[in-house]
Parts: structure tokens; C-alpha cells; sequence
């Protein structure tokens, strides 16, 4: 976190005040108070009687340390308060003064009427800080007396549009986020509802008010700003469309453009990208959908009208995601159709055996946890790796056996939950086009990043042109989307190898062909390639002997208005959806069914169901809900589902079979005795004079641990490492089985912690010159690992945060290590008559006397000087 300088530290504060009276007393003494904060301890929230006192100004700071240096501080409670300046702020702050706003009114409510909302809650004063370099905004209210502060992430916002307050005009923010929660945010003589809605695009030709709000709701993605594009580098190319027989329409370029590879090159720069991607997903203006990179083109972009969601003067090209290595996993859904299509369930079963017995092993065995990490995604996944690669030991390493530990306790939870089992022979890849018109109907071309396991195994069957990098995946394929229902969803397709297709150079991307009549992206779940991901699978255990016909995935016709849609009109609806939302219930009665049912996901039940699912899916976009018949409703449910508050029976699928199975493998494991927590302090982190910074480092480790139990708190997490992966381990209490609520809620806690891992990285970037960043990480080990510091030590990952300093100071120290051991033993193997002599005497513990060990030295440098040489000549 950056310091604006406004901030002091303050000590000798009273044991029991409190921070609404240090902020009260700054307030009368000093003015211009921001925010303060008093430190308190972890296990008992007592004051630990120091704090910090952040202004509005850096003349404030200021005058507060004149004061107090001059002594015209009032006292505080009796005390004399010592006041100095502090590294960084409390709270962040906009960077620019046209990001903040003063004096706006916040209200909340629920729509009781067309054009009438019931407010339940407003909040006068509030102060508004934009921060688009920490994709948030950040709303500050008083209440009850209390000061608090309301953070609302960018990529939880889904749409956002103006809504009118006092029946004259519009003139507040209407912010939508995700878990179907709304905010509002009244606007002021500096920030309007319109002019915002201006700025986002022209709406007023779309008629449907379920996707004017879609269309709103696509600026709020989560995104990276790239560069400008003017309109003149844009080509607009027709889209490949097709009418069959019976009069269907199919667009196989539907959501998919072209961007040039020196344009792209660009873009991945901009995007922090070392190797530049085969395709992005992009918004640019009212444009939305994938780009994938044409060689032989010359304009920076290639967009379809399929892409053009509305109109817009904005030319920033914002990427969303880029194509890249995926693992493939199964999951229950895609076993119950592949179950259906006639795939043994003693393959699934050897599947998951497989997988649990390498988790199994991830705490002993290093080659098995790299592996299983390879798969995983994460900061803290990558430290862990590095870790290992460095040599450190789970036995002896208590910050990398709790990781790993947590890491092999979430797969195993997600396999008994989810039935998430690892496909070795598989992908998930961004769909791509055929531009070439190479591949006939029944084709794909699949090239794929080799992962080191891929690269080591000799069987290379369903691989072609391996270039130690990636290779082309030839023969049967099985190709899916989730969500997938219908037994017509699993495609079996040819995938095929092709010098043309190869020199477009598309690598972890599914290529589909422009030939056909129906699309194979529509045909699986009624997907297009406008940034949808596809499950890819080639392993012979995995294809179904048999096939379906694909579901018809026509959407109905959106509801029309006769006029432009307004705001009302957009309330009403979200209101609609959240009222109608049934996609969940559709969802788990198809599981139940299709794990029971004789037929399985072929009965008439499931088929209906699919359907259904297929109806909700579209509600976003038709408005058209999709209403279960109360007939569907299941009266009971399978073991696996633990609805154990309900009438339950043992499932006798596939899904039970792995559900029983996972359960007696996690409990096998929970009682396993778990590694020691005593550290093996290591001495390689050790830097010359990082004792000057072990006061720091405490006061940046105590920090931590009050911010990190915050969270901890907040989200219900007992342990560190639930914290840090967002596996709770007591989420079915805490989120009462809403499965999809606590996937919101762990991605808000990773956010959570990723954001606190930022600031943390700000205190240590501000805390030392570039020359000491050594030293200074050197110390944050000391203090958190040192058995002197034990018994204060509360969280193992406080130095880990800066793993790319700690892991740079263990390599340097290793290759000196291997160095020495290097010249040893060339030493012992030098023809010197020496050596041998040497060697014994070593045996023996020493030289027997000066003259013998000078004389070794001076012998050794005359063997070793043409040596010398060469290695002086192969350096330069």
C-alpha cells in the first residue's frame, strides 16, 4: 500500500481507550481525521497501547507532529502522547482527487411497485472513494455513532444503470453485484446517473429488458485495460452463417474475431504476459467475444457483427481472458451422461482410487506434490512449488506441510462433493474458429501446452508433432461444456492434425470447423465461441461407445417493449430474477434422477429437466422464467446429495459408489498423525544485517496477524491455511448446503486475502531502500520463525509473502553451497600426490601440521591453473 504521507504513528495511548475517543480527541485537537486505528492483541483484542491516526491532508500530519514536539498536545486521558510519522496509511486512498466524493446519500430498499421503492435504510454524509487500480469503490458511513467502511469490489458488480429516487429524474447509481445484491449510490452536482449511462454505451435500441440489462452488466466483468484502438485499425468481416432445411439459423462465428500477431504481442505485454496467448477474450466498446490470432493479417483487429452487443464510442480494448494450459477434470454432471453413454463405472472408480492415493502421498513424497500442484492455480500454489524446487522438507517446513496439507484436504473434499476427479489425457480450452474452411463436420484441430508428466511419458498414442513444448492431439476426442444435461451434449469428435491448421499457430485452444449443419459449440449445451471453455478429453477409457442427438438450444424470443427500455423497467426484472432464479433446484433434481433413474439420464424426467435447464439458463437473457412442475420435485434424496435433514436413501450409481468411496478415503486420512509444527529454523535465510530490521518486522508481523484474524473472523475460518485457500472446514454448518453461495463466498475470501497480500507487499516495497529488500525479508523470517520469537508466532505465511526474496536468498546460498562442494571434490580427485594423502589426513580429522596443508594449497592452485583458465574462458 502506497503512503500519501498524512499518517503518524502514536504511542503511550491508554490501555483502555477506545478508537471512537482517539478519533474524537484528534478530531478537537488536531482537525481533518481520516481514520485511526488502536493496535490490539489477537487472543485478546486488548489494547497493545500504540495506533496510527491518518488525515485528510498532509498539512494535517503535520501539524499534529509539531504539536505534539512542541508540547501543545493536549493529553489524552491523562497521557502525554508520542507522535511520528508512519511509513504507510490505514486506508487507501483514490489517487486522484476526481475519484472522491464528498457528501453523497446511500440508500437501500426493495422495489414495492413499479415505479416505487420502500427505503429501509439511508446514510447522509457518506464519502465515496473510486480506486480503478484496486478495481474497487469504497463507501464510507457513519452509524450509530460508528464510523464504517463498505467495500464493493469491481468484479462483484454485475451491472449498473441509473434509477430514479424522488419521481423527477434519474439521479442515482443502481449497482448490482453478484449473490443478487444491489447497491445504490445517489449521485451529485459532480457525478450523474446519465452521464455515467453515456459513458457506458448507447442502450436506447435495445428493446428487451433483460438484455438491455445483460448488456449494461458486460462493462462490469472484470477486466484488464490494454491500449486504444481507433476505428480505422478495426476491419469489420461478415460472420458464416447457415439456414438448414427445416428453416433453424446457425452462425458458426458467432462471439469470434482476429487480432494480428504483432497487435497481440502488444496486448499480452500490457497484460503481464511472457508468452503471448493464441486468443483473448475481449470488450471493446459494444464489442464482446473472443480474438484469436491470424497471422496473415495486417489490421489490429477483425470484428463480427455476432460480437456487437451495443453501441459505443469507447476504444479501449479490455481483455477478460487469455487462452491457456487448463487441467481437465471430471465432475458429476459429466459422469452421469458419460454413465449413460454407456462408460463402465469401474473406469470412474480406478479414476478416483488413482488420484486419492497420489494425494495420499503429497506430504511425503516431493515428485507426487509437484504433480498435484502442477494442477492447481494460485499464489500460494506457486510458492509452495518453489518451495519444494528449493529443497525444503514438509517434515521440517510447518508453513508448506500446513499448505500442502490444506491443498490434499480441498481436493478430497471437492472429489467426495463433486466427484472433481483429475483427467491426465484431457483440457479445458477456449473455442476457436476454422478460418482456413480446412476441417470438415465431425473434425477439430487441438493443439496443447505439454505439461512435464506428458513430456517424460513414452506413450505418445493421441499426440503428433511434439515439439518438447506442445503437441497436436490426434483421434477420438470427447468434447462437452458445462453445465452439460443432455446425453447429446458429450460429442465425440476427430481431432485431426494438419500442416495448414498448424501454421496458424493456435496452441490450448479447440479449433471447430465453419462446415456442417449445426455447430459443434451449440450442440454441446448451447455454447458459440464467444470465451466459452470446453472440457476436452482423449483418453480411450473416457469415450462412450455410444452418442445422442444434440438438444435443439433455440432460445425463445425475448420479450419485446414498444419502446426504449427505462430504468423501472430494469428493476422489475432483477426483482423477476431473483424471485425465479430456479436454475439451481433444476440442477440437483437432474443429478437425483440421473443417478437413480434406470434409464438414467436418458428418462423422460431427466429430458424434461434438461429442457428446464436449458430455459433458466436463458432467463437472463429472454425473461421468460423457466417454472418446475411440483411433480419433478424429488421426495427423497441420495446419500451423496447429505440432505441428511430430509428423507435420504443410498444411492446405487455411480455417483454413490464414488461418494461412498471418497468419504472412507478422507476419514482413513483425518486420522493420520499430522506433522510436528516445531520449525526447523533455516540458516540460509540468515542475511548479513538484517538485525537493524527486526523491530519492523515484528511491528509489520503483529500487523498482519491483526488484519489476517479479521478475516479469519469475518468468514468463520478457525485455522490459517481455510483462510489462505478458502476451504472451510465446517462450510456445510456455515453455509446451511448453499453450494453455489459458498463458491461466492470463497472467491470473496481469496479476494479477501489476496488484497491483504498486496498491501502487505506495499508495507515491505515502503519499509526499506531497494538495497536492503534482502535484509528486511531476511528479518520478517527471523521474527516469525526464530525459536526466540515461538512463543509470539501466530502465522507462518507472514514471510512467505515475499517467497520471490526469501526463495532468491535460499538459491543464492545453495549455489554457493554446491560451489564449495564442487571444489572439494574436485580436490579429492586431483592427480596431486597430495590428494591421497589429504584425503586420509581428513579422515582422520586435520593437516598434521601447518607446513602439509600450505604445501596442499600450494599444490592444488599449480594443478588447478589450467582448469582456471578454461573456466575463465568459458565465462566470457
Amino acid at each position: 500500500m502506497g503512503s500519501s504521507g498524512a499518517t503518524v504513528q502514536v504511542s503511550n495511548i491508554p490501555l483502555a481507550a477506545v478508537a471512537g475517543e482517539f478519533f474524537e480527541y484528534f478530531e478537537a485537537a488536531v482537525g481533518s481525521v481520516f481514520a485511526c486505528e488502536i493496535a490490539t492483541a489477537r487472543r485478546n483484542w486488548k489494547s497493545r497501547g500504540f495506533g496510527r491516526v491518518q488525515f485528510d491532508s498532509l498539512a494535517a500530519a503535520e501539524r499534529a507532529c509539531l504539536l505534539a514536539a512542541e508540547g501543545r498536545l493536549p493529553n489524552f486521558q491523562r497521557a502525554r502522547l508520542s507522535i511520528t510519522r508512519s511509513r504507510d496509511d490505514i486506508v487507501a486512498r483514490a489517487a486522484e482527487g476526481r475519484n472522491r466524493v464528498e457528501g453523497a446519500v446511500l440508500r437501500a430498499g426493495v422495489l414495492v411497485g413499479e415505479n416505487r421503492m420502500e427505503v429501509f435504510g439511508v446514510w447522509e454524509g457518506v464519502r465515496a472513494e473510486i480506486m480503478p487500480e484496486r478495481k474497487k469503490l469504497e463507501l464510507f458511513v457513519d452509524q450509530s455513532g460508528e464510523k464504517y467502511k463498505l467495500e464493493v469490489m469491481f468484479g462483484d458488480i454485475i451491472a449498473s444503470c441509473g434509477c430514479c429516487l424522488d419521481g423527477s429524474e434519474s439521479n442515482a447509481i443502481l449497482l448490482q453485484l453478484r449473490s443478487n445484491s444491489v447497491w445504490m449510490f445517489a449521485s451529485n452536482e459532480n457525478l450523474t446517473a446519465e452521464s455515467i449511462r453515456n459513458w457506458m454505451g448507447h442502450f436506447s435500441g435495445i428493446h428487451s429488458v433483460s438484455k438491455c440489462a445483460a448488456r449494461m452488466g458486460q462493462l462490469f466483468s472484470s477486466s484488464v485495460q490494454t491500449l486504444n484502438v481507433p476505428r480505422q485499425d478495426v476491419k469489420i468481416i461478415p460472420d458464416i452463417e447457415v439456414t438448414t432445411e427445416d428453416g433453424k439459423k446457425y452462425c458458426f462465428s458467432d462471439g469470434i474475431g482476429k487480432i494480428s500477431l504483432s497487435f497481440a504481442k502488444q496486448i499480452a505485454k500490457k497484460c503481464g504476459l511472457r508468452n503471448t496467448p493464441s486468443a483473448f477474450q475481449i470488450r471493446y466498446g459494444g464489442y464482446k467475444g473472443v480474438i484469436a490470432i491470424d497471422r496473415t493479417s495486417f489490421w489490429k483487429l477483425s470484428l463480427r457483427k455476432s460480437m456487437l452487443k451495443f453501441e459505443s464510442t469507447n476504444t479501449m480494448l479490455s481483455v477478460t481472458k487469455w487462452s491457456e494450459y487448463l487441467p481437465c477434470f471430471l465432475n458429476r454432471e459429466i459422469i452421469c451422461l458419460l454413465s449413460t453413454l454407456g462408460v463402465k463405472d469401474e473406469i470412474f472408480e480406478s479414476m478416483q482410487h488413482d488420484q486419492m492415493q497420489q494425494l495420499g502421498k503429497m506430504l511425503t513424497d516431493k515428485e507426487v506434490a509437484l504433480r498435484v500442484l502442477d494442477r492447481m492455480a494460485g499464489s500460494e500454489v506457486r510458492t509452495a512449488i518453489k518451495m519444494l524446487m528449493q529443497g525444503y522438507d514438509p517434515k521440517s517446513e510447518p508453513y508448506l506441510s500446513m499448505m500442502l496439507k490444506a491443498y490434499r484436504d480441498c481436493q478430497l473434499s471437492d472429489i467426495r462433493s463433486k466427484c472433481r476427479i483429475f483427467v491426465p489425457k484431457g483440457r479445458v480450452l477456449i473455442g476457436c474458429l476454422d478460418e482456413t474452411c480446412t476441417l470438415d463436420y465431425g473434425q477439430a484441430y487441438i493443439k496443447v501446452t505439454m505439461t512435464k508428466e506428458e513430456l517424460q511419458n513414452e506413450d505418445q498414442t493421441f499426440l503428433k508433432n511434439t515439439d518438447q513444448t506442445s503437441a497436436v492431439v490426434v483421434g477420438q476426442v470427447v468434447v462437452t461444456r458445462n453445465p452439460c444435461l443432455h446425453p447429446g451434449d458429450i460429442r465425440v469428435l476427430q481431432a485431426v492434425y494438419d500442416v495448414g491448421l498448424d501454421d496458424m499457430g493456435l496452441v490450448d485452444c479447440i479449433v471447430f470447423p465453419q462446415k456442417g449443419a449445426r455447430p459443434h459449440p451449440n450442440e454441446c449445451s448451447g455454447g458459440d465461441l464467444d470465451g466459452d471453455l470446453y472440457f476436452i478429453c482423449w483418453d480411450k477409457n473416457l469415450i462412450p461407445p455410444e452418442t445422442d442427438t444434440p438438444m435443439d438450444y433455440t432460445p425463445r424470443r425475448p420479450r419485446l417493449m414498444d419502446h426504449d427500455v427505462t430504468l423501472e423497467e430494469i428493476q422489475k426484472f432483477f426483482v423477476d430474477y431473483m424471485i425465479n432464479d430456479t436454475l439451481g433446484v433444476i440442477s440437483t433434481t437432474h443429478l437425483i434422477y440421473a443417478d437413480s433413474e434406470p434409464m438414467k439420464a436418458r428418462s423422460p424426467k431427466c429430458l424434461e429437466l434438461a429442457n428446464l435447464h436449458s430455459e433458466a439458463v436463458d432467463f437472463a437473457k429472454t425473461g421468460a422464467p423457466a417454472e418446475m412442475p411440483r411433480v419433478l420435485r424429488p421426495k427423497e434424496f441420495p446419500d451423496f446429495m447429505e440432505r441428511w435433514d430430509r428423507s435420504t436413501f443410498i444411492s446405487p450409481g455411480v455417483i454413490g459408489k464414488l461418494y461412498r468411496a471418497a468419504s472412507i478415503h478422507f476419514e482413513d486420512l483425518s486420522s493420520d498423525a499430522t506433522f510436528s509444527k516445531v520449525s526447523a529454523y533455516d540458516y540460509d535465510l540468515q542475511v548479513e544485517g538484517f538485525e537493524a530490521f527486526l523491530s519492523p518486522a515484528k511491528e509489520y508481523r503483529d500487523r498482519y496477524s491483526e488484519k489476517l484474524s479479521l478475516l479469519m473472523n469475518y468468514y468463520g475460518a478457525e485455522h490459517e491455511d481455510e483462510i489462505l485457500t478458502g476451504n472451510l472446514r465446517n462450510k456445510s454448518l456455515y453455509l446451511q448446503k448453499d453450494k453455489k453461495r459458498y463458491g461466492e463466498m470463497k472467491d470473496r475470501m481469496l479476494v479477501g486475502v489476496r488484497s491483504l497480500h498486496q498491501e502487505v507487499e506495499g508495507w515491505f516495497r515502503c519499509s526499506c531502500a531497494e538495497r536492503d529488500s534482502s535484509r528486511m525479508a531476511s528479518a520478517w523470517y527471523h521474527v516469525t520463525y526464530h525459536p526466540d520469537y515461538q512463543p509470539e508466532t501466530t502465522f507462518r505465511s507472514f514471510p512467505w509473502i515475499l517467497s520471490d526474496v526469501l526463495l532468491n536468498i535460499k538459491a543464492v546460498k545453495k549455489h554457493q553451497t554446491l560451489d564449495l562442494k564442487g571444489f572439494t571434490r574436485f580436490a579429492m580427485a586431483s592427480s596431486n600426490p597430495l590428494a591421497p594423502k589429504q584425503a586420509d589426513q581428513e579422515s582422520e580429522g586435520s593437516f598434521q601440521n601447518t607446513a602439509d596443508m600450505t604445501a596442499f594449497v600450494q599444490n592444488l592452485l599449480l594443478q588447478m591453473r589450467p582448469y582456471m583458465l578454461m573456466v575463465i574462458k568459458l565465462r566470457s
